[in-house]
């Protein structure tokens, strides 16, 4: 299971029990994911949707906000890229009611899905936090995967995103996240308007403010694993990166000093330099501080340093 689908399934385990805030939601909803056929003789309005397990919570607030039940409708005809999209259809006796009630039908009788967001539908905090628990489950989706094991760690990002047809309707889900302090960006991608969310600490905070607690945690876990993962990292690069440092240098010094050898002898070096010339060749994989520890010498890793530059400067002379 996805992400986004756990959040979603989490965030519907609370029902929706004040008016105002059950129209809040079911606005968005019809603004993410509705449809309005008109015929002749009626018309119909419809959620299209991935997300099957919404139904029973759509129906159950229905049932309560106005006394009547859903139809649910799958067929094969809605499967795009082996996705599987339902329809869930409103009673045709509440439709202009549920409408008007979530400002998607003016006075006029104009209608307004995927347009501009009423001011009314979202008057106070806990209304805003309606609407935006209703868009999220209409047309959210996640790139963000958590790890199965603490060593195979995902490497994608953190990425919420809201796509919609309608640029007015992501605006407006803008601005209800800017009162609650959550940046976002609205851009177009093949025709489709998308509002995202990348920065880790913003989708937590979203996550959050709608009720998805348990995905929030699991959220936090594998930004500690990711941190730490990197972290291990870098400190084994740097290893790495040392050990071959400690390794080129010792290559070049044992090639002067076999150089030196050969050419003069060993025994032509002054007495220090002879010291570490052979310790050296006893200890070629060993490092400068190891090399110390190893020996009687009494020199510091600088000193140790110097007489290797000395060696070096004397197979560079031999050489010309």
């Amino acid at each position: 299971m996805s992400f986004a689908k756990d959040s979603k399934l989490e965030i519907i385990e609370e029902q929706i029990e004040d008016a105002d805030c059950g129209q809040a939601f079911l606005s968005a909803l019809l603004h993410a994911c509705g449809t309005i056929t008109r015929n002749s003789e009626s018309f119909y309005v419809d959620l299209i949707t991935d997300f099957k397990e919404i139904y029973q919570y759509i129906e159950s607030l229905v049932e309560r906000l106005y006394g009547e039940k859903l139809t649910l409708d799958i067929s094969d005809d809605h499967i795009i890229n082996k996705t599987t999209y339902y329809r869930i259809r409103f009673p045709k006796e509440i439709s202009m009611q549920v409408l008007k009630d979530c400002s998607i039908i003016d006075s006029n009788g104009q209608f307004n899905l995927g347009g501009e967001i009423d001011s009314n539908i979202i008057a106070d905090e806990e209304t805003k936090k309606a609407f935006l628990k209703g868009a999220y489950v209409g047309c959210a989706t996640s790139s963000i995967k958590l790890s199965e094991l603490g060593s195979r760690l995902p490497t994608t990002g953190y990425h919420v995103e809201f796509a919609s047809h309608h640029d007015a309707y992501l605006d407006g889900i803008c601005q209800v996240l800017k009162c609650f302090n959550i940046n976002s960006k609205v851009a177009i991608r093949r025709k489709i308007y998308v509002l995202y969310i990348k920065d880790s600490e913003s989708i937590k905070d979203l996550l959050a403010l709608l009720g998805a607690t348990k995905c929030v945690l699991d959220l936090s876990d594998e930004m500690a694993k990711r941190e730490l993962r990197n972290t291990v990292n870098r400190q084994v690069n740097c290893i790495n990166a040392n050990i071959n440092k400690t390794v080129e240098a010792s290559l070049k010094q044992i090639s002067a000093i076999n150089l030196i050898n050969k050419k003069i002898g060993l025994e032509s070096l002054p007495e220090d330099l002879q010291e570490v010339a052979v310790l050296r060749l006893a200890n070629p994989q060993e490092s400068m501080e190891e090399l110390l520890a190893l020996s009687t010498i009494k020199l510091t890793k600088s000193g140790l340093n110097h007489r290797f530059r000395r060696l070096l400067k004397i197979a560079d002379l031999l050489k010309e």
